[in-house]
């Protein structure tokens, strides 16, 4: 039986650590090195995206994270337009050996409000 999207979402759920709006921005205001990295597609992020983020489309993760956090203890936080995607974006980080990874599972535009 094929596996959908959701099913994929709710494995990568299993082993990542999904956080609401507030715990993300607590999560980034105490680590001063925190990376906030944007997974949605580039013309997203070109019409509106957070003051504070990178844009790294899930697709080309793997190959561009190394360049903007070379270190496994760098705090990352991952989001997207709903959840989705950030949670599956860091499901693979972890894979690819970072610590301290958190995908804020929220809608963009309560991300936007919360961190500008």
């Amino acid at each position: 039986m094929l596996k959908t999207v959701g099913d994929l979402i709710k494995e990568a759920q299993q082993h990542i650590d999904c956080v609401d709006v507030a715990t993300a921005k607590k999560i980034y205001d105490e680590n001063p090195d925190a990376v906030i990295v944007d997974v949605r597609e580039a013309h997203s992020a070109d019409e509106s995206k957070l003051s504070e983020s990178i844009n790294i489309s899930r697709g080309l993760l793997e190959m561009q994270i190394h360049k903007v956090c070379p270190e496994a203890t760098t705090v990352i936080l991952t989001h997207c337009g709903g959840g989705g995607r950030a949670s599956l974006a860091a499901h693979t980080l972890k894979q690819l050996g970072y610590a301290e990874v958190y995908a804020i599972t929220a809608p963009f535009d309560e991300i936007k409000e919360i961190f500008g």
